[in-house]
């Protein structure tokens, strides 16, 4: 079967965008939605994880294989980069211990950012704590920007490819698999943990801090408890679209883009419900990446430059919701556990049937048993690389399987 180049490219970069902007958007959710802390830093901690992706895995598989870095990482980057990526095709325990570790220690990072932006100013009122987290993010970015052994400065730094192994094309349909599968899993944990003890606290606090004080709730510390997880989570997504794009520099992350457009999201989804949070990213990146796809067919029918159609009918869409449904598309609503908790759970058998024969039909076609070669466009995938992509694909669906199945 084959399939148009251009369908196929559509499906990956929405896969792969709409897993980053999951995770922003569900964590933008924890701190805004549920929380009430109007966090305009939001690029604070996504910032921070796309500058742990361009400075810490180069550097350390460097060193693991021995390269000569005595020049400057920064001012060879591109051989360095290009000796990295040849060890890690050759290595696949290597390359996703790098990759784990490297998203682990962005984790911390953003962690860190996030206590460190709250823990003075988690106390001010609304509209000057947005301000001043605003700025520090701002601050950031100008860091990134100037400061060029961190990640090159105005020129940036390209990144080594931690799934080189996978080889060719395939790569870039595989790793959008594996970035939707951490966006379920965050979602997932921020789900569980807004219907915990915490989450309740959290919309208490939210709505009435006097009254959450009064019955001996420490504000301030849920608060920052609440920006703390939200930051952690954050860095994640930003160290994944560095890691996706192998490129990475200060200036692409941007307010707009990382802070103003997560709020659109969330506000077109529908604040302090996760399932109406994840309708609205989908809607909303569905239609960025179709306008940045096909942009070129719509300028003979538009009066003004194709460049400002984006943020005009995503404007226009945050005016109309804010007119016409406030409250998003699908509203807050009480908590219901238990009819939530068989969905997913059911959901998770069905991920389970679903992987098993995924795992099982591509390790039976990578002894030989079956061909599961295909062609995709301009795009030849062998037997055993189709076995392979089964077999991979059948182990991530089968282990979120697994994960949705232990869900409470």
């Amino acid at each position: 079967m084959v399939l148009p180049t251009e369908f196929i490219i559509f499906v990956t970069s929405l896969a792969a965008w709409f897993g980053f902007y999951l995770i922003v958007t569900v964590t933008l959710n924890l701190e805004y939605g549920f929380a009430g802390i109007p966090n305009f830093g939001k690029l604070l901690p996504i910032a921070g994880g796309a500058f742990v992706a361009g400075f810490f895995p180069g550097r350390l598989v460097a060193w693991l294989a021995g390269i000569d870095t005595s020049e400057g990482y920064i001012t060879v980057n591109v051989r360095i980069v290009t000796e990295v990526t040849s060890v890690l095709k050759e290595d696949v325990g290597l390359s996703l211990t790098v990759f784990v570790l490297t998203l682990v220690v962005a984790a911390v990072v953003g962690a860190g950012l996030g206590y460190i932006a709250a823990y003075p100013t988690i106390r001010l009122r609304e509209e000057f704590l947005a301000m001043t987290l605003l700025a520090v993010a701002e601050i950031e970015v100008v860091i990134g920007r100037y400061y060029d052994p961190l990640v090159g400065g105005p020129l940036g730094v390209q990144l080594p490819d931690l799934f080189a192994w996978i080889g060719g094309a395939l790569r870039f349909q595989i790793m959008p698999i594996i970035i939707l599968g951490i966006a379920f899993l965050v979602f997932l944990y921020v789900q569980r943990l807004t219907k915990s003890p915490l989450g309740r606290v959290l919309r208490a606090v939210r709505d009435s801090e006097v009254a959450a004080s009064t019955v001996g709730k420490d504000v301030r510390n849920f608060r920052i408890k609440a920006l703390v997880t939200a930051s952690a989570l954050a860095a994640i997504a930003g160290a994944l679209v560095s890691l996706y794009t192998l490129g990475l520099t200060a200036i692409s992350f941007d307010r707009v883009g990382w802070t103003f457009w997560p709020f659109v999201m969330l506000l077109m989804g529908g604040m302090a419900n996760n399932w109406g949070v994840m309708i609205g990213t989908f809607a909303f990146v569905a239609v960025r990446r179709l306008i940045f796809l096909y942009n070129d067919l719509l300028e003979p029918f538009i009066p003004f430059s194709v460049v400002w159609l984006e943020s005009l009918l995503l404007g226009g869409a945050l005016l109309a919701i804010l007119m016409f449904r406030p409250q998003g598309i699908l509203p807050e609503k009480p908590i219901k556990t238990l009819e939530e908790r068989s969905l997913v759970r059911s959901l998770g058998i069905l991920a389970i049937l679903l992987g098993v024969l995924s795992l099982a039909g591509g390790l039976y076609g990578l002894a030989g048993g079956v061909d599961l070669g295909f062609t995709i466009s301009e795009i030849v995938v062998t037997p055993q690389e189709g076995g392979l992509l089964f077999s991979i694909v059948g182990a991530i669906v089968l282990f979120l399987g697994i994960v949705a199945r232990k869900y409470r």
